[in-house]
């Protein structure tokens, strides 16, 4: 066996309420930070979208060079990393530790030599330093509170404007920078400021819903854009590349486009209404299209020559994917721990989110119904929750568990089997049928025809048969040495794997209720995620330790390593597309991140 990576399907950019993120583009690109990553995002082209998982903490910003070949990107702690973006190593040229808290944005030079990077540091709220050194490039003071956005001016003389939370503009003359003057033209905070590429202007924008333009070689004020204003803070703004056009986005859920000259309003759009609908950032990518980054995470496009709605949306989870089933042999759908569901489309190589109500807060996990379009769901708000995989949309049924739910399972029956913190619930048709409480406390639940399987925090796993109203204990099963993680029986029912915290699978006669084998056992963490392919043959498995492995029932000390297949956080979910008879297996993790394997199966004797 061996295996080939495909192709990826991007998370979105982290966000938070009240707060500018930050966007940038490079050609058809766009950058971005999500969670411990960082996100190099190509809008026409999926398969060469690309990931950073250099960071160790939250990432908050992340910006290529005017040069194309490098990218600077900064963490929640103060550290700025600048690795190469050409070629798939992503080699680290520097890491600097720059300030002593946040950092809120950076800018490059128009020489790709010169970084300006600030936030909320205890000593200082910036830091000019050599990309390639670390070595100090000047002083970048003025503020008495934090800095929220920096940009230089990319032609000589080189100028750099930060503006922060105490309502001011710094402008900064260099290099080396240094300070020239201060602005206060704004209220409020002030939440982006951007140079024009040509140099002769820059724009700033902030919560007072007020925009100005300032000479770019003199800092001084040239005109408020007063036509047709936002009606709320103003979180972002960005130049075309003509200096001709201004777009801001608004946490009044809408985007403006701007005439830099007359400074009047050209176009606005409204994205939807309400809280996730409020727009945090945006972007001017490949010289064209506009992207605005709503609170919810949706990046929408918008080409300014046609139309007064989104060109497209592309949704995707803001947070760690927890789980992954699949339905046809193209789609399939990933629960997170924003409380969402997607569906993904590997042809489209694009994902959406599910309609519906679901759950306000994490996915803990997601089962298929084998006779129907349904699935199941459960969260962190204690339900269980009805999806309808044909119309991708839940269902407005929900019934409410007893605790906390762990794992769940699904059978031929519409049988729905909850492991919770003490107990294992059964329902059907949105009632509750019966309930069981194991010997040790439930971690897990399978279900095979009318056979379950129940993992304890005893290290053991419980076999029950099931009449359809209650569930009778049948066996014991006790190989594994640490508490169980995840169970899955394998397709034709005559297998049962068991996970556990260690790292470790045990493969189980289940008719037998025996040892199989011992020798899955090479992950180093807990053990996440099991998926069969559909003759029984092959298991994947995701663990903590970042890596996936495929073993063969067959051979099984012969296994497929896939290692540091997730980022920083492990891989929670593995799952096979089609049952695994064309190789195709999905996995994704605490990044968020959902990555597409091909596995090549050895030819059957």
């Amino acid at each position: 066996m061996s295996y080939k990576k495909s192709f990826l399907f991007p998370a979105n950019p982290t966000t938070a309420r009240g707060s500018s993120t930050k966007l940038s583009s490079n050609k058809d690109k766009v950058v971005y930070a999500s969670g411990k990553t960082v996100i190099v995002r190509d809008l026409k082209s999926p398969a060469l979208t690309t990931v950073y998982n250099g960071h160790i903490q939250n990432t908050t910003v992340a910006r290529i060079s005017p040069s194309g070949y490098y990218c600077a990107s900064a963490d929640a702690v103060g550290n700025v990393r600048v690795w190469d973006v050409v070629g798939e190593e992503q080699i680290l040229k520097g890491e600097y530790r720059v300030l002593s808290g946040r950092i809120n944005d950076l800018s490059w030079d128009g020489e790709s030599k010169r970084i300006v990077a600030v936030g909320d540091g205890r000593d200082k709220f910036g830091h000019a330093f050599m990309m390639d050194s670390g070595s100090s490039t000047g002083e970048i003071i003025g503020h008495s509170k934090a800095i929220n956005a920096v940009a230089i001016r990319h032609q000589r003389p080189f100028r750099a404007a930060t503006a922060g939370d105490d309502a001011t503009i710094i402008f900064h003359s260099g290099v080396p920078f240094k300070y020239d003057k201060t602005i206060k033209t704004h209220t409020k905070f002030v939440q982006d400021v951007q140079f024009s590429p040509s140099g002769d202007q820059f724009v700033s924008v902030g919560s007072d819903s007020k925009i100005f333009l300032y000479d770019g070689k003199t800092g001084e004020t040239l005109a408020e854009v007063t036509d047709s204003p936002h009606k709320g803070s103003i979180m972002a703004a960005s130049w075309s590349a003509d200096s001709k056009s201004v777009v801001t986005s608004s946490a009044d859920c809408t985007v403006k486009l701007w005439d830099a000259e007359t400074q009047k309003a050209v176009t606005s759009w409204t994205v939807g209404s309400g809280v996730d609908h409020q727009q945090t950032g945006n972007t001017w990518n490949d010289n064209v299209n506009i992207v605005s980054l709503s609170l919810s995470g949706d990046l929408n496009v918008f080409d300014p020559r046609v139309g007064d709605k989104p060109t497209r949306v592309f949704s995707a989870p803001q947070k760690a994917v927890t789980s992954i089933i699949s339905t046809e042999d193209d789609t399939f759908f990933a629960g997170s721990a924003d409380g969402r569901v997607y569906s993904y489309s590997i042809t489209k190589e694009d994902s959406s989110q599910v309609g519906g109500e679901g759950h306000p807060a994490v996915v803990t996990g997601i089962a298929a119904s084998p006779s129907s379009d349904l699935a199941y769901s459960v969260g962190y708000d204690d339900h269980v929750r009805e999806l309808d995989t044909a119309s991708e949309t839940y269902q407005p049924a929900a019934v409410k568990t007893a605790a906390q739910p762990k794992s769940i399972a699904a059978t031929d029956d519409s049988s729905l089997f909850v492991a919770e913190t003490e107990l294992v619930e059964v329902f059907r048709s949105n009632q509750k049928v019966t309930e069981l409480k194991p010997k040790s406390a439930p971690t897990a639940v399978a279900a095979s025809g009318s056979t379950v399987a129940v993992g304890a925090e005893n290290n053991k796993t419980y076999l029950f048969t099931w009449s359809g109203k209650e569930l009778s204990e049948i066996g014991v099963l006790e190989k594994n040495t640490a508490p169980i993680s995840v169970l899955a029986f394998s397709p034709d029912g005559t297998m049962l794997a068991a996970g556990d915290t260690k790292g470790k699978i045990v493969l189980y006669n289940v008719s037998k209720q025996e040892s199989i084998t011992s020798h899955w056992g090479a992950h180093t963490s807990r053990v996440n995620s099991l998926s069969w392919t559909a003759n029984s043959q092959n298991c994947a498995s995701g663990s903590l330790d970042t890596n996936v492995y495929v073993w063969s029932v067959a051979k099984p000390l012969r296994r497929v390593a896939i290692k540091e297949a997730s980022g920083p956080g492990g891989v929670n979910a593995v799952q096979w597309l089609a049952g695994g008879k064309d190789g195709v297996l999905v996995s994704s993790g605490a990044d968020a991140v959902v990555r597409v394997w091909n596995i090549t199966f050895p030819p059957v004797n």
